[in-house]
């Protein structure tokens, strides 16, 4: 079951600094309402990792195609009305559809 984002890491990833790529697709999942659970199969990495990128740690570079390319539909779809996910089974099924398999 995902865990929601705690008020100690919002405040904390709030103040990170926004010039690194995590803590913007950090920022990103929390304001599309997608739970790490769910985002990281999407990248391709574990659910720590991502904790580590939202917290400021530089990410690989193989990396960041993937996820700039997440961020992008993300983003996307955030202008056009199907985010952020309004419960978790929503953001679920959201990521599911993106990355064409069950997670």
């Amino acid at each position: 079951m995902p865990r929601t984002y705690s008020d100690k890491f919002l405040i904390q990833l709030q103040q990170a600094d926004s010039s690194l790529l995590g803590v913007r697709l950090g920022r990103l999942c929390v304001e599309a309402n997608l739970p790490v659970a769910y985002v990281a199969p999407a990248v391709e990495v574990s659910r720590n990792t991502l904790h580590l990128w939202f917290r400021g740690q530089v990410m690989h570079e193989h990396k960041r195609k993937i996820v700039e390319a997440f961020m992008y539909l993300v983003e996307q779809d955030m202008k056009n009305g199907v985010l952020p996910a309004s419960n978790t089974k929503r953001a679920k099924a959201y990521v599911e559809e993106m990355i064409g398999r069950k997670i």
